[in-house]
């Protein structure tokens, strides 16, 4: 069964930037859980020790939209158990 917690919200670059911090200091403390904030909910999640990663960078150019640039980053592991 999947269990997906989505929130999709306007963030300054300090905003952003603190968020990903934030992260960064819950991977760094190697614990047993990174909490993650997703919107007004906490997920617990128990990565192990190497994490697969994949970044994708979109540029896209239109006449009609304009330029539209989008960055994805996806995190991806089992969890240990």
């Amino acid at each position: 069964m999947a269990q997906r917690t989505t929130v999709d919200q306007p963030q300054s670059r300090d905003e952003l930037a603190a968020y990903f911090e934030q992260l960064a200091a819950e991977f760094r403390a190697g614990g047993e859980h990174v909490d993650i904030d997703v919107g007004n909910k906490t997920v617990a999640l128990s990565p192990p020790e190497t994490v697969e990663t994949s970044i994708d960078v979109i540029e896209r150019s239109t006449m009609f939209r304009g330029n539209r640039e989008t960055v994805r980053i996806e995190l991806n592991w089992k969890p240990e158990q």
